[in-house]
């Protein structure tokens, strides 16, 4: 089971990955790893000394070729497997925390991977495509088959409900 809870925020070296909720005009922006057969949003991990915010910038123009975007800050969000699992099967594990975060988790003692969430409207994209992402995905409909199932549709829940979406 994966425990992922949402923060408005925390101490800024814990922020390890930006994730991006990117949509194009009426349309959700899904990517499509080259060795997988699921979809998730744009993102990925923080490079050493490098801003989150230019994490988000970086990994939206890597894995979905967006030139011309709006880029807002969502909020903080967290993911702790309490079990072992590797967030691939379906869990109801979510909760909000208003406290800032060390890092050290109270669940189970595991430790937090966190990361910052943000929304993206695209309104250019690249023709091509230069990184590990075979193929973009732009639907009216979220996708059935998720990377990341426990992780991934929480993140929307919580943009929708703090009013993004």
């Amino acid at each position: 089971m994966t425990k992922v809870q949402f923060y408005e925020e925390v101490e800024d070296h814990l922020l390890k990955y930006a994730v991006i909720i990117a949509r194009a005009g009426d349309q959700w922006v899904f990517c499509k790893h080259r060795d997988r057969k699921t979809y998730e949003v744009p993102g990925g991990h923080r490079e050493p000394g490098e801003k989150i915010d230019d994490t988000a910038r970086r990994e939206l123009y890597e894995e979905t070729g967006a030139v011309r975007y709006t880029l807002l800050p969502v909020c903080v969000y967290s993911v702790a497997a309490t079990d072992g699992s590797d967030g691939q099967e379906e869990s109801d594990a979510i909760s909000l925390c208003s406290e800032p975060c060390t890092g050290r988790s109270g669940i189970c003692g595991t430790e937090e991977s966190f990361g910052m969430l943000y929304y993206a409207q695209i309104e250019t994209f690249e023709p091509e495509l230069h990184s590990e992402i075979e193929k973009i995905l732009l639907t009216k409909e979220l996708p059935e088959e998720w990377t990341y199932p426990e992780i991934q549709p929480r993140l929307l829940e919580e943009a929708h409900r703090r009013g993004i979406l």
